[in-house]
C-alpha cells in the first residue's frame, strides 16, 4: 500500500515532464520563424496537437502500462485547454461544447498525420499540414515541417520505452532540419 503512495506523485510528474515536454518543443520558437507556422493562438494550438499526436502514437503499439502514461498525458492536455479556454472567458456552460471540438481537432489531426506518415506518397503529410496547421494559407514551411514531422516520428519510435515512461523524451532538433528540396 506504502509503494504506491510513492508511486503516484512520480507519475504525476512523469505527465507533468512528458506534457511539459510536448509544449516546449511545441513552442520553439524556429517553428514560427523560420518554418512560418503561424505565431497565434491556433498556430501554436495546432503544434501541440502535431506533438502531442506524434508522442501518443509513439506510445500506441506498445504496453498497457506506456498506453495508459499516454492516456494520462492525453488528459493533461485536455485539463491544459479547458484552463486554456477559461482563462480566455469562455462561459462555463460553453467549455463543455468547445472541449468536444478540441477533442475532435486532436483525434482528426492525428488520424490526418498518423495515415500521412505510413502513407508512401510524400504529398500527402505536407498537405495535411497544409490544411491544418497552415490554415490553407500561402505556408512556405509546410515541406520542412512535414520532413522535421517524419524526423520527429521516427526519433521517437528510436528511443526505447524506458526512458519514454521514465519522461526522457528527445526532439530532433528543428533547426537541424531542413525541406526535402533542400530549402
Amino acid at each position: 500500500m506504502k509503494f504506491a503512495f510513492f508511486r503516484r506523485p512520480r507519475r504525476a510528474d512523469t505527465i507533468e515532464a512528458l506534457y511539459g515536454a510536448i509544449v516546449a518543443q511545441a513552442r520553439a520558437p524556429v517553428f514560427y520563424l523560420e518554418y512560418g507556422v503561424p505565431d497565434t493562438v491556433n498556430g501554436r494550438f495546432e503544434m501541440i496537437l502535431l506533438h502531442a499526436g506524434l508522442l501518443l502514437d509513439r506510445f500506441s503499439g506498445e504496453a498497457a502500462a506506456l498506453r495508459a502514461l499516454g492516456q494520462d498525458v492525453f488528459d493533461r492536455f485536455c485539463q491544459d485547454m479547458d484552463d486554456t479556454l477559461r482563462e480566455r472567458g469562455i462561459s462555463d456552460t460553453k467549455v463543455p461544447r468547445e472541449m468536444r471540438r478540441v477533442a475532435e481537432a486532436f483525434y482528426g489531426r492525428q488520424a490526418a498525420y498518423r495515415a500521412a506518415l505510413r502513407d508512401p506518397d510524400a504529398a500527402i503529410l505536407p498537405d495535411a499540414l497544409r490544411r491544418n496547421v497552415y490554415a490553407g494559407a500561402s505556408d512556405g514551411g509546410a515541406e520542412r515541417l512535414a520532413a522535421y514531422t517524419r524526423a520527429a516520428s521516427a526519433a521517437l519510435r528510436q528511443q526505447d520505452v524506458v526512458g519514454l515512461a521514465e519522461a526522457r523524451l528527445a526532439w530532433p532538433p528543428a533547426d537541424a532540419i531542413s525541406s526535402p528540396s533542400g530549402s
